[in-house]
């Protein structure tokens, strides 16, 4: 099995406080795992994309990294709450 990278586990810390019906049909149906790592990858991808957007535009790396994360953390990692 592929270990999670800093962003899988923080999905999944993420997601079991805040998401734990959507846990509980992952972990039921086996797919949790592949979840988490499609969220790392599809992170890690629109990360990598925007970063290069935002440098040719002018910000720094650093400013860059930030800014990326802002924008995509919340797709794909930390998931708005149940209701």
């Amino acid at each position: 099995m592929t270990p999670l990278t800093q962003y899988g586990r923080m999905a999944e810390k993420h997601w079991r406080e805040h998401c734990p019906k959507m846990m509980h049909e992952l972990e039921r149906t086996g797919r949790l795992h592949q979840m988490l790592l499609e969220a790392e990858e599809k992170t890690k991808d629109e990360m990598a994309t925007l970063r290069t957007q935002l440098m040719q535009q002018g910000s720094t790396a650093q400013q860059a990294q930030t800014q990326a994360w802002e924008m995509v953390r919340g797709k794909y990692i930390l998931l708005p709450p149940e209701s």
